[in-house]
């Protein structure tokens, strides 16, 4: 019998008053890709911080080719031959990429470090994953998308026995997640074992052996990528059969309250679309089509070429962002980190700034910090955040958590439309399943709905209509009878030239 490459018995981690991991046994083979598959606080972080050295677990043994092993830091994981990619990013900005690339590890002549070698070594990464950087730009000028593949190529460029990557696709395009895809594979024919974080459960068909679930610090099961589908996944992880993740929205279409007549911006043609009252409208394609580019021109947060945007019949085209928001159309941003939330400031600083902007609580230039308050208040257990998380910084919290705050401050002010741009990006089965109910309560209070999304499962279970984008052009329109999976993955693809 195969003796595993990597072993975990009983791991346990325990906080004052917090079970964080509960006796885990789990096993790692050479030549593997092993998913650890969970919501968020279900201890995959937990779990995965004890094996790279991060953390030490309370009790519990970890064996490393049938050796026990105790890492007591990071670099003694990575000396035994075990890399991390995490989540969150540790990258010096005021370095090069190729100095964070090899920091530490240097390569030399003589005394010297030998910089060309190593913008060398990691141009040469960079090319066979298919990454474009350059190894002399400063980590600071790169975008996010860039700095997630500097944190992936880090793990590359050493000798890993094993190799952990937490939610490495959050930020890549679906070229980039391919060349990915096909270097894990390169791995795997080496031996390398792969142990795999994400939310994306379409990922799994293509590069997973093995999924292990995780629920409230404890292991549920492992299931081979053969003997499992979807749906029994997500009733491993939450419990719930997926038939209750996605509600059913029966609300009645109202008045036209959204027209947009031959809108383009760059990278899209002209196009139109009408939205009513009580309608959800699932907006489908590829990272890159073009589908958020269109919504962000009509907020006016991109510079549009051509056509009229009219709300409630009033004409809103060229208007700055705030005033289309106060007209009653409002957009939540796919990036919370950047452009959603202020990460330094608590969850309820953050919820009461769309409160107050709405204007409900100002009286004579004066505002009615109590009236804050209770709408504040309300707004929380409207998402369902936790009141120990409300003073917490925003930073502090999960990433579920997180997108419960940014839906939250959707609802600081009253809209008529709401267009939620990847709403559920990086968070949990069963997070998603309370924020659709928002979307639910929204539709059936007779708000208009746009759901952009590139997870397709969620596009179509939410939405009345499909508009499926391809290549900056709306390649289909469908009635949600009509949106199957593989009915829209053939628009996804529909020919025709790129638009500039």
């Amino acid at each position: 019998m195969t003796l595993p490459l990597l072993t975990t018995r009983k791991l346990t981690k325990t906080y004052p008053g917090v079970h964080a991991l509960k006796a885990v046994d789990f096993d790692l083979m050479a030549g593997e890709v092993h998913v650890l598959f969970g919501e968020n606080g279900a201890g995959k972080s937990t779990l995965i911080s004890m094996l790279a050295g991060a953390n030490t677990p309370s009790e519990g043994k970890i064996y490393l080719e049938g050796h026990e092993v105790a890492f007591v830091s990071v670099a003694r994981a990575k000396e035994h031959g075990v890399f991390t990619v995490f989540q969150e990013f540790s990258l010096i900005p005021t370095l090069t990429v190729a100095e964070n690339m090899f920091l530490g590890q240097e390569p030399r002549s003589g005394l010297l470090i030998d910089h060309a070698e190593m913008r060398r070594r990691a141009q040469e990464i960079f090319d066979t994953l298919g990454f474009p950087i350059s190894p002399t730009a400063q980590v600071s000028s790169l975008s996010r998308a860039q700095q997630q593949m500097l944190e992936i190529s880090k793990a590359f460029h050493g000798e890993p026995k094993v190799l952990i990557l937490d939610e490495p696709t959050a930020s890549l395009t679906d070229r980039e997640v391919d060349h990915l895809f096909n270097f894990i594979k390169i791995q795997k024919d080496k031996g390398v074992g792969i142990i795999y974080i994400s939310h994306r459960m379409q990922e799994f068909e293509r590069i997973a052996d093995r999924i292990t679930v995780l629920r409230d610090g404890a292991k549920v099961g492992t299931v081979g990528i053969s003997n499992t589908d979807e749906a029994s996944l997500v009733e491993m992880m939450t419990g719930r059969s997926i038939d209750e993740i996605y509600p059913q929205i029966s609300s009645k279409f109202g008045e036209v309250v959204l027209e947009v007549d031959n809108l383009s911006t760059q990278g899209v043609s002209p196009t139109s679309l009408t939205l009513r009252r009580g309608e959800v409208l699932g907006v489908a394609g590829l990272v890159g089509c073009g589908k958020s580019r269109f919504f962000r021109a009509m907020m006016g947060l991109a510079p549009t070429q051509s056509g009229t945007i009219r709300l409630k019949g009033c004409d809103i085209t060229g208007r700055p962002t705030r005033h289309i928001i106060r007209a009653g159309l409002y957009y939540l941003s796919p990036d919370r980190k950047h452009e959603g939330l202020d990460l330094a400031k608590t969850s309820d600083e953050n919820l009461s700034l769309n409160v107050i902007t709405s204007g409900a609580p100002v009286k004579r230039g004066w505002i009615n910090w109590h009236s804050v308050r209770n709408a504040v208040g309300t707004i929380a257990t409207r998402v369902e955040l936790p009141d120990n998380y409300r003073t917490r910084r925003v930073s502090q919290l999960s990433g579920g958590n997180q997108q419960k705050v940014l839906f939250g401050k959707a609802f600081g002010q009253e809209a008529d439309v709401y267009i939620f741009d990847e709403p559920t990006v990086g968070v949990d089965m069963g997070t998603r399943a309370a924020l659709y109910l928002k979307i639910k309560e929204l539709a059936e209070a007779g708000k208009a709905v746009v759901v952009i999304s590139s997870d397709l499962p969620e596009a179509i279970n939410l939405s009345h209509r499909l508009m499926v984008f391809a290549n900056g052009f709306v390649s289909a329109e469908l009635p949600r009878i009509e949106a199957t999976e593989d009915t829209v993955l053939k628009h996804f693809f529909t020919e025709r030239e790129s638009v500039k």
